[in-house]
């Protein structure tokens, strides 16, 4: 139907056409039946020929409806019809009273024509068609009660009319706050993307820049330490590359081993396959997480080395940050520090892992970064 809008008037719509052609299917073999059985003597045979008529075009009409789009099946359609009243001539149905199973081939037919066609043809084939009906009646000179009939063909088609024109504005409704929602929807996804891109930027700015920074800031940096501007130059590098398109796949025992490189304060002692390939985005969130781990493990452990350990496959991995520092107490940790929240558990959430802290007083700290591939 031309001018369909959203998926609900769209099913609507073919709704519409298989409807019209359940009813011609439906009603078209009692009318028929009808039709033969009151024909009499020298009319029986016209009216057969009439019947076979309809039903060789009814079939493929049906076919049309289930099959083609367009209407030029329906003003061929009202075309036979219109042949099919002015045969009452022909067959003298209306000296036998036999202008029934036409009246009721019309009326079905018209009602039918509303719940496909756009509005001025639905008017237009049922304007000629019950028109021609209304006028081979008045000019057979029926009894009154057959013109009330023929009348209520064109009543009967403004309430079909009616009925599907009021469905069609509930579909249209329905595609209305099913496209307001999906905007919505939509919008919510997109301002998701820019916070959780946000948190990202946050995230590598705590990790790197506002790291180094603290850690100056706070006396760790000892006069003629050498590992202060290689780490400048790398935060800045970092920086720098955020937001560059990024690969499908990366090595996470060179992203790892990166990270453990770039501490020059601690002993890292790295242990691992030779290489382990992940979806980048995977691998970017780990290693990162295990640089804030270790970045911990410099600004609050008090720490003598780091161990740093990988395991398991493309699949299933498991990352382990673990020192032999003074150790905490993790439960006592402030909400408000992000260094765990949002740059270690946060970013192994974000990729479908899990992250979990280990320590007691004392006793050092063992943070795992696990993930695998659901």
């Amino acid at each position: 139907m031309p001018g369909v809008g959203g998926e609900s008037e769209a099913l609507l719509s073919r709704y519409g056409r298989r409807l019209a052609a359940g009813v011609r299917v439906a009603i078209f073999g009692p009318v028929a039946v009808i039709g033969l059985l009151r024909a009499t003597g020298e009319h029986a045979a016209p009216t057969a020929v009439v019947v076979a008529g309809v039903a060789v075009w009814s079939a493929y009409y049906v076919w049309w409806l289930l099959r083609r789009t367009g209407q030029w099946a329906t003003a061929v359609d009202v075309a036979v019809l219109v042949l099919v009243c002015l045969s009452i001539f022909w067959t003298d149905a209306a000296a036998q009273s036999n202008v029934g199973w036409i009246r009721l081939l019309v009326s079905f037919a018209c009602v039918a024509y509303q719940w496909y066609t756009p509005l001025p043809r639905g008017i237009a084939a049922t304007g000629v068609l019950g028109g021609t009906l209304l006028t081979v009646v008045l000019v057979t000179q029926p009894a009154s009660d057959v013109v009330n009939a023929a009348v209520g063909v064109l009543a009967f088609a403004a309430l079909s009319r009616t009925a599907w024109t009021l469905v069609m504005r509930g579909a249209r409704s329905a595609d209305r706050l099913a496209l307001d929602a999906e905007r919505a929807r939509k919008a919510q996804r997109v301002a998701a993307a820019v916070r959780a891109d946000e948190r990202e930027l946050v995230n590598a700015l705590h990790d790197t820049a506002a790291t180094t920074l603290l850690m100056v800031g706070s006396g760790q940096v000892r006069s003629g330490d050498g590992w202060l501007v290689p780490r400048a130059r790398r935060d800045l590098e970092m920086l720098r590359a955020y937001g560059e398109q990024a690969p499908a796949e990366a090595d996470l025992v060179l992203l790892l081993r990166e990270e453990a490189d770039a501490v020059r304060q601690l002993p890292v002692r790295f242990a691992g396959p030779a290489d382990l390939p992940v979806p980048y985005r995977v691998g970017r969130a780990v290693a990162d997480a295990a640089r804030e781990a270790m970045n911990n493990v410099l600004r609050h452990a008090g720490a003598e080395q780091i161990h740093l350990r990988l395991s398991g496959d493309p699949r299933r991995l498991r990352v382990e940050v673990a020192d032999d520092g003074r150790g905490f107490e993790p439960d006592r940790v402030p909400a408000t520090r992000r260094g765990l929240r949002d740059c270690v558990r946060g970013r192994l959430a974000a990729v479908g892992g899990t992250a979990r802290v280990a320590s007691r007083p004392g006793a050092g700290t063992t943070v795992s970064l696990e993930w695998r591939d659901e």
